[in-house]
């Protein structure tokens, strides 16, 4: 992961994506080989993560990398199409 220099301009929904599927941070970490800590640090957008790491996520919640993450400033912004 990258330390937070990066992630203003980096936004993502894995919170959002998580929740609806009522996982815990607990069991998308367990998912991913990541802590828990890890996974609030990505949610709160202090750590942008590896690509191998989001496409990992991406997978364990069953969607896109770039549903779940988006460049500030991108037109859609990570608005749904």
């Amino acid at each position: 992961m990258s330390p937070a220099g990066n992630a203003d301009d980096v936004q993502n929904r894995v919170r959002e994506v998580r929740t609806s599927q009522g996982r815990t941070q607990e069991q998308l970490a367990s998912l991913v080989s990541l802590t828990r800590q890890s996974i609030i640090a990505i949610e709160k957008g202090r750590f942008t993560p590896s690509i191998q790491t989001a496409l990992r996520l991406a997978r364990a919640l069953g969607t896109t990398v770039d549903h779940l993450f988006w460049l500030t400033g991108d037109k859609s912004d990570g608005a749904e199409p």
